[in-house]
């Protein structure tokens, strides 16, 4: 008989450094939210039906992504990376209009990345990739520092504070367990 335990989920605590055109404030908020999505899962956790778990769940394992990244301080990709074009990739799907995550993932099958828009974080996923970098463009993410009209300001700005050599490890991890 396989028996399940429930499991309660704590938020995880980053060591974000002061970042470069994001905002203590901003981070701040930006956090809370973070947590309410852990909350909220602990809370469906404990009475199922009460909730979208989905939608909590996935709130809070892609902040955790985007936070992650953010890490350490920023940390510049390495020349011979075989990220060294998705960059590029990432900011133009990011300038597109609209609302949602810009994610890339590693597809093991092909060995390839796929850089995808997701809407909603809980639905348009790429079911079983590993992700390899997650850019929040949800206004929550910049609106104490930018108005919508300059979310060009707010990528630039993630991208003077990425660690790459998360990203990198994300990515290298995902080859890995794809040759296993």
């Amino acid at each position: 008989m396989v028996q399940f335990i429930s499991m309660m989920y704590s938020p995880k605590t980053f060591s974000l450094p002061v970042l470069n055109g994001l905002s203590e404030k901003q981070i701040s908020v930006h956090l809370a939210l973070y947590e309410g999505y852990v909350k909220n899962v602990n809370s469906i956790l404990e009475n199922p039906g009460t909730g979208r778990f989905s939608f909590e769940f996935d709130g809070m394992r892609m902040h955790e992504y985007y936070f992650d990244q953010l890490e350490g301080g920023q940390h510049a990709l390495q020349e011979n990376s075989a990220l060294k074009d998705i960059e590029e990739k990432v900011r133009v799907m990011a300038l597109t209009r609209g609302i949602g995550w810009v994610v890339v993932y590693y597809d093991p099958r092909v060995k390839s990345l796929h850089t995808t828009f997701v809407n909603d974080h809980e639905i348009g996923q790429l079911a079983g990739l590993p992700i390899i970098l997650a850019l929040d463009l949800w206004e929550h993410a910049y609106l104490v520092d930018y108005v919508p009209a300059e979310k060009k300001n707010y990528i630039d700005a993630f991208f003077s504070n990425i660690n790459w050599g998360v990203v990198e490890k994300r990515f290298d991890d995902a080859m890995k367990m794809s040759a296993a």
